[in-house]
């Protein structure tokens, strides 16, 4: 378990900070020096420190795990309604919106997965 976490940490916490600042175009990397890329260091240093803090403050990782992923499963459907809106925009996508396959299948997925979330609270 030790070798796991020990494996597991630096990936999601360096997953984390690359994204984080990729959205702001800041320099990133793990082969740049501190001096040249702090925020992404900074970022990784806050996500291996919020990740000890979860530890000690005895939240049950598989329980926040769990809810993430109930959290992530109703956001869903409107991320994919957004990128069926993109998908279909043929000025956004240079001339080459979606295929209506493309689209019919999103939609369903779509339409299936708000149901699957209305289903939840309902029953």
């Amino acid at each position: 378990m030790l070798g796991t976490g020990l494996l597991a940490i630096p990936t999601l916490a360096g997953a984390g900070a690359y994204a984080f600042t990729e959205i702001y175009g800041w320099r990133q990397g793990i082969d740049e020096r501190y001096n040249r890329a702090p925020a992404f260091y900074a970022v990784f240093i806050c996500s291996v420190g919020l990740g000890i803090a979860l530890d000690f403050a005895g939240i049950n990782p598989v329980a926040a795990l769990y809810w993430t992923a109930v959290i992530n499963g109703l956001l869903a459907p409107f991320l994919l309604v957004g990128i069926l809106i993109a998908a279909c925009d043929r000025s956004l996508m240079h001339g080459q919106p979606s295929s209506m396959t493309g689209r019919v299948v999103v939609g369903v997925t779509t339409a299936v997965m708000f149901a699957a979330a209305i289903g939840m609270f309902v029953f």
